[in-house]
């Protein structure tokens, strides 16, 4: 036999101790925001749990009506937490309304017109329904994948609802499923409640560490001072570049930039000076660039750009418009401040490339060195025969509105 006050009680102290691990993740982690709608959900569901307790030992319905308004409450909550988690607005209205709306319905089939199954219906709704509105974001793709902690909590979700779902039922047909009961069919529903509120914190759990791995993820490869990508980032969009347009066919471009004259910047003005010129640069660049381009910082005064299923022409439209802002922004100096000059050079995926990056990052180079040695401040792109001219070539008239 199950000892149903027992049962209460490892759920209540269940409830805390998830909110103790939450509200330790709030302290580590305060930018997760989720984490703290998470730890009020645990201690709220505890003290309504708590409070629902009296009611076996008292004649009286109101531990039961504050007890379900508790559990309510934590619903609602975690479903703000999953809101958050998304970066999706929470309603307090909302939440209001549910609680109020249920907490209502309760008292009034608990005083004005008894009935068991219609109380056990309404609180049923109250607590299933915030759970149910999430499902659809629990189970939507972030950046082409599912958060496998995400799909962990939408099943249990729905594991949770077929359950109240079941009690409803059950009380329709007859059976007592209720509070008052205190049987065995109520402490299986306890007991499967247990389990099922430790497993749904779980899912909690994994879709926070997910998140957070993944920023550190991308940490790792981001520039410190620019916030662009940084060379190891680089490396790993050109190797998917180039298998990619050796699979298809499809062309793609690579922009190599050098500062002119960073040197000379740092020497002067110091390197603070210097950074500044770097982070005042990637700003302008990256006016100039289309959705799916990549900028990324290689290291000192060197960056390149990548441009998916784009040819040698449009490339160098881009090093044009490039080349473009930073002269303006060159002509509109004050004293004392640095203008940015910018050598550029450009080079296109050729089956000869394969997938070897480094093929192509020296054709680029190649560009920029002749883009250089042509008085710098300019750009070139890689033609291997006839030998590099400095200036573009003469771009057809139908690229230009692409990037109009």
């Amino acid at each position: 036999m199950l000892n149903v006050p027992t049962i209460w009680t490892v759920f209540v102290t269940n409830f805390l101790a998830l909110g103790l691990i939450w509200a330790y993740v709030v302290r580590a982690y305060p930018k997760l925001e989720a984490a703290r709608f998470w730890t009020a959900s645990a201690l709220v569901g505890a003290g309504g749990a708590s409070t629902a307790i009296f009611r076996l030992f008292v004649d009286s319905l109101l531990p039961l009506l504050a007890g379900g308004l508790g559990v309510i409450l934590a619903a609602c909550l975690a479903a703000m937490g999953i809101h958050r988690f998304y970066d999706r607005p929470v309603s307090w209205r909302g939440t209001a309304l549910i609680a109020g709306l249920s907490l209502t319905a309760i008292a009034l089939f608990a005083f004005v017109y008894p009935s068991m199954q219609l109380r056990v219906l309404c609180f049923s709704l109250g607590a299933s329904v915030p759970l149910a509105l999430t499902l659809k974001l629990l189970w939507s793709q972030q950046d082409d994948r599912v958060n496998p902690g995400a799909r962990l909590a939408g099943l249990v979700i729905i594991t949770i609802i077929g359950i109240f779902a079941v009690r409803v039922i059950g009380n329709a047909l007859g059976g007592d499923f209720s509070v008052l009961a205190g049987g065995q069919a109520h402490s299986m529903l306890v007991l499967a409640s247990l389990f099922l509120s430790m497993t749904l914190n779980f899912g909690f759990l994994l879709m926070a560490m997910d998140r957070l791995r993944n920023e550190v993820a991308d940490l790792a490869l981001l520039d410190d001072l620019t916030g662009v990508a940084n060379r190891r980032h680089l490396l790993q969009r050109l190797t998917e570049e180039c298998a990619r347009s050796e699979r298809r066919g499809e062309p793609f471009s690579l922009l190599v930039i050098d500062l002119d004259g960073f040197k000379t910047i740092n020497d002067t003005h110091g390197h603070a000076a210097g950074d500044a010129c770097l982070q005042h640069f990637t700003l302008m660049a990256q006016t100039r660039l289309r959705p799916g381009d990549m900028l990324a910082r290689t290291g000192g005064d060197e960056f390149c750009i990548v441009l998916p299923s784009s040819t040698m022409t449009e490339g160098a439209l881009i090093a044009r418009r490039v080349l473009e802002v930073c002269r303006r922004d060159a002509e509109t100096c004050s004293t004392g401040e640095i203008p940015i000059a910018v050598s550029i050079g450009v080079a296109q995926w050729e089956r000869g490339i394969g997938q070897f990056p480094d093929r192509l990052i020296a054709n680029a180079d190649h560009a920029l060195y002749a883009a250089k040695k042509s008085g710098k401040n300019n750009f070139a792109v890689y033609d291997p025969a006839p030998p590099l001219q400095p200036d573009a070539p003469q771009l057809p008239t139908e690229a230009a509105p692409r990037f109009a």
